[in-house]
């Protein structure tokens, strides 16, 4: 099936992205409005409880009743957030306040989005900025500091409708502006960015099973013959093959004559046991000959591919969806060079939500990012579509295009702008073949990395340092002129 062939179906869930830009100013009206700095921690927690609920629903059939557990505990990083959103924007608001609420405001969200996409808390699934992969022009944000400014940015334009609700003339005439720069923001970057250089054109066929009751290999070796046109790289989806290609000749030979065949490379996921029992999930690039280079997933799902401490935790995979063994980490990552001279960067599934990674894989040169994904756990939810947009935002970041192949799930590709090239619903099954201009040019993310979070983290300190010190001020100024201090 041809790119640009295929609906907007293929991603099922509304664009509501606009409504990302004012959906928080009810909440932090509220929240300023709250009578005390623990009422306002309260309603952080119930804004984070909220927001992670919705965005990771899906996740509540595998994790039964530890998932309230799990999303109550990481809403809490809100609480502080919150306490931070009263004390700049209750009123009265003066402008000195202002400006500081539409720096620190954005830059306390950003602290906490950053903190809870560590990996051991789960990753970054949901990021507010993720909103936004539907708009190329709003992603150039993205490509100077990454999916982080993109979120500050829909932050400070919510802080500054904020404001023209609770300020004074000057803290309007500042919420105004911080509503507009954030706003017009992406869209200048858009347009002073040159267009990425396309000097190479590959032609990639990613292959999409679905759900197969019986002979996976079999059903990926028939969509693969019926591609029906000539292609550079094939790409099957995470754990295509269950079968560890150094134990069963058989089917690596079965695997290097289908490359033979279809003349074209043939990048699989075997996730298998070795010889020595382990089991790993390995993206294999074969040609004709034989296998050309191995990856090993390096950034396993907490849970879903190993259980932390399994002596101690080891019970929760029994009366969950737990994993029952833990699969084995890669320790590096790897780039692959395709017969045709392009270089890939292949990572897997829930490594795909991870800008650091994808951000490591462009600097080794990769100019085409490869995902191998299946989300059969989660077929019917948002899961699916939420990991495949991802794409479009590790696009925009790295100036490198995207391909993401699934055995279940959205198959899709953005070219290095995030622009959506071709995509095939979560219910479909068959092959999507795209014509990808394989680029390498750094954007600013690539070069600098996670600045945006850095820089929030130094303008909470400052904010907080500044509050204590206005504190305390007094009590010094009394204690210097001998009189006694109240009670």
């Amino acid at each position: 099936m041809a790119a640009g062939a295929l609906p907007a179906l293929a991603f099922p869930a509304p664009d509501l992205s606009v409504l990302a830009w004012v959906a928080l100013v009810p909440l932090l009206l509220l929240i300023a409005a709250a009578p005390s700095p623990g009422e306002a921690a309260l309603l952080g927690w119930l804004v984070g409880v909220g927001f992670l609920g919705a965005g990771l629903y899906w996740l509540a059939p595998n994790l039964v009743f530890f998932f309230p557990f799990a999303i109550g505990a990481l809403a809490l990083l809100w609480t502080g957030w919150a306490v931070l959103v009263r004390a700049l924007l209750r009123a009265p608001v003066t402008g000195p306040r202002a400006a500081c609420a539409v720096v620190g405001v954005p830059a306390g969200w950003v602290l906490v989005e950053t903190i809870r996409s560590w990996q051991w808390l789960g990753g970054p699934w949901s990021l507010l900025g993720a909103t936004q992969w539907r708009h190329p022009a709003v992603l150039a944000l993205a490509a100077v500091g990454g999916i982080w400014l993109v979120g500050f940015a829909v932050v400070a334009a919510n802080t500054g409708v904020a404001l023209l609700v609770v300020g004074g003339r000057s803290a309007r005439c500042w919420g105004a502006a911080a509503a507009a720069v954030a706003v017009a923001a992406g869209p200048l970057c858009f347009a002073a960015r040159p267009a990425p250089p396309a000097d190479i054109l590959t032609t990639v066929a990613l292959v999409q099973p679905g759900i197969v009751h019986g002979d996976l290999l079999a059903s990926q070796e028939q969509l693969t013959r019926a591609i029906g046109r000539p292609v550079d790289l094939v790409v099957w989806g995470e754990s295509s093959v269950g079968a560890d290609l150094t134990d069963r000749p058989d089917v690596l030979a079965r695997l290097t004559a289908l490359s033979r065949e279809v003349g074209a490379d043939l990048l699989v996921n075997v996730d298998a046991r070795d010889a020595t029992g382990a089991v790993a999930k390995t993206s294999v690039l074969l040609d004709g000959q034989g296998v050309r280079v191995t990856y090993r997933k390096t950034r396993l799902v907490p849970f879903g591919e190993y259980v932390p401490f399994r002596d101690q935790l080891g019970w929760v995979s029994r009366i969950t969806a737990a994993a029952g063994q833990n699969r084995r980490p890669g320790h590096e990552l790897t780039t692959m060079e395709t017969g045709g001279g392009v270089t890939i960067g292949p990572l897997v599934s829930f490594e795909e939500t991870f800008p650091d990674l994808a951000r490591s894989q462009a600097r080794d040169g990769a100019q085409v990012l490869v995902y191998q994904t299946s989300t059969a756990t989660f077929q019917g939810s948002w899961a699916p579509a939420q990991l495949a947009s991802v794409g479009a935002v590790r696009a925009a970041e790295t100036g490198r295009p995207v391909v993401a192949a699934a055995l279940t799930g959205v198959s899709a590709a953005f070219d290095a702008r995030g622009e959506r090239l071709g995509s095939m619903p979560a219910d479909q099954h068959g092959s999507l073949v795209v014509e990808v201009p394989a680029t390498g040019a750094d954007t600013p993310f690539v070069r600098f990395g996670n600045y945006v979070p850095v820089l929030s983290a130094v303008v909470v300190a400052a904010i907080v340092a500044g509050a204590l010190l206005r504190r305390f001020r007094p009590f010094r100024t009394r204690r210097g002129s001998g009189q006694p201090s109240s009670g």
